[in-house]
């Protein structure tokens, strides 16, 4: 089984999200850069990922702000992802296709919510047991990144007990952490989305792509 990130892995929405995210805690009395929020929100489950910017930059640990905020960003991204374009990153259909004819699961997994990632899914065509075979988002789970509760959950709906036989791909430290968390073959990082292969390096993935279709070869070596 293969564990894709969403936003900046599988889907390429130029960091919509996070530029939305970036604003609404802006609009709250901040003045904190897109790189700011990348680097502290990125991968993260978003009202998580708000707490850790206020408090990463501004010292704030405020539980009522961050759910207000939270709010905003919501009903915001909720407007930009009708609006916006969003794609499938280069490669990712074709990688998923490359994978269901070698057997091997392709399942998504995400620090939105089941409503958002959902909403995205249908935006770009693609649905579930088609062109991938599942779908984890943090609705499903009591504990997010860098927690392995979502690659477990997935593991068990496919009763999967063998953790190395699982590969974990995102473009955030967050993602590689979680992959080393649930105990997987592989943890890579993917240069396509929010970090940058220096900061991808912090986390010590066991790789770093530039090309979803690079797994291919990791997979059938």
């Amino acid at each position: 089984m293969v564990v894709f990130d969403m936003a900046g892995t599988t889907v390429n929405e130029d960091n919509l999200v996070y530029k939305t995210l970036q604003k609404a805690i802006n609009n709250a009395g901040f003045d904190f850069s897109l790189d700011q929020v990348l680097a502290q929100g990125a991968g993260k489950e978003k009202k998580q990922a708000i707490r850790s910017v206020l408090s990463t930059y501004a010292g704030v640990s405020n539980e009522d702000l961050a759910d207000k905020i939270y709010d905003e960003f919501i009903v915001a991204l909720t407007h930009a992802y009708a609006t916006e374009e969003i794609l499938p990153q280069p490669n990712a259909v074709e990688l998923f296709t490359a994978l269901k004819n070698r057997n091997i699961l392709a399942v998504l997994n995400t620090g939105y919510d089941s409503v958002t990632a959902n909403s995205i899914i249908k935006k770009i065509g693609w649905s579930e047991g088609k062109e991938f075979d599942a779908l984890v988002t943090a609705s499903d789970v009591s504990r997010n990144r860098p927690d392995p509760d979502m690659i477990q959950f997935a593991m068990k709906r496919f009763n999967i007990a063998d953790s190395k036989s699982v590969v974990k791909v995102g473009d955030s430290a967050i993602d590689i952490e979680e992959g080393q968390n649930a105990g997987c073959g592989l943890s890579v990082g993917i240069t396509t989305g929010a970090h940058t292969a220096a900061q991808l390096l912090e986390a010590q993935p066991d790789l770093i792509i530039d090309d979803l279709i690079d797994i291919l070869p990791l997979i059938d070596c």
